[in-house]
């Protein structure tokens, strides 16, 4: 796996990050890493006791450490937290590999964060309803975001689907075809 960069998802809360890198790491045969579960693995504590005893801006810092160490290593596919994109230590780093921003209305990614196991132990960025909330994170991060992917895909999309146009942009990404767009070209040569 060494020398091939890693591949960084990006995007809000409940955008499937975790999800998709999962399937992208299986069937890159890449190993996965989570920037939150390299947080709670650092620390031994979850967000929300960071957060609650020293602000989001102590988890900010724990979440540049956990990045840099997860960094390190090359030739991953890597579930980035929704903050990662606001420090500079960050965004310097995913410019190293291939960011993949999961773009979702900010309907559907409340609507997924309602339904997710355990979504009431993450504290709120803001204070307000979910909706409204995850409207305003998008709001203060949309241009990072943006700023830092090499690919912006459509997170509201059926899981498979995502899968295979991540997978296909990694190839165009990474300059080659897959399988079958490789024999189609080469019977043509």
């Amino acid at each position: 796996m060494s020398g091939e960069a890693n591949i960084y998802l990006i995007g809000a809360r409940g955008s499937g990050k975790t999800t998709l890198g999962r399937k992208l790491a299986a069937r890159l045969k890449r190993p996965f890493a989570d920037t939150d579960q390299r947080i709670r693995l650092r620390t031994g504590r979850t967000v929300a006791e960071i957060v609650a005893a020293g602000g989001w801006e102590a988890f900010r810092e724990e979440e540049i450490l956990a990045f840099s160490e997860v960094a390190v290593f090359t030739g991953q596919v890597v579930s980035c937290g929704g903050g990662i994109v606001l420090r500079d230590e960050n965004r310097e780093l995913l410019a190293r590999g291939r960011a993949l921003y999961l773009k979702a209305p900010a309907e559907v990614l409340a609507a997924r964060l309602e339904r997710a196991p355990g979504h009431a132990q993450r504290p709120s960025l803001t204070g307000a309803d979910m909706v409204a909330e995850v409207r305003q994170v998008l709001d203060e991060r949309e241009a990072l975001y943006l700023a830092c992917a090499r690919v912006v895909l459509r997170a509201d999309q059926p899981l498979e689907a995502l899968v295979e146009q991540a997978l296909a942009e990694i190839a165009r990404l990474e300059g080659r075809l897959d399988g079958r767009m490789k024999g189609r070209a080469e019977g043509r040569q």
